[in-house]
């Protein structure tokens, strides 16, 4: 998976581009620890996610609950595999999707 960020003030943009799983979901993980200190609005950019599996899931769960205590996070261009891995596991109605 290709993780690329754009920081803009307290804006961060972060495009994945590949398979968000069990071997690259801790590399995600990493890059928000090290990336939120300071962002209040985070955009996750999907355009490029070709699918997501539960430890990616636990990744954005972990992130939203941290944004939400100090700002927004959303997720752009959800292709249709990753949306229906949302709506099934009722993320659809946790996280913002765009």
């Amino acid at each position: 998976m290709k993780i690329t960020k754009k920081l803009n003030g307290t804006a961060l943009e972060i495009a994945l581009e590949g398979r968000l799983d069990t071997v690259t979901a801790p590399d995600l993980e990493k890059e928000l620890g090290q990336s939120l200190e300071g962002v209040t609005d985070l955009t996750l950019d999907f355009s490029r996610l070709d699918y997501i599996s539960s430890a990616g899931l636990r990744v954005l769960l972990s992130a939203h609950k941290t944004m939400s205590a100090k700002g927004s996070m959303k997720v752009t261009h959800v292709s249709e595999i990753v949306r229906e891995v949302f709506e099934v596991t009722g993320f659809a109605d946790i996280l913002t999707i765009e």
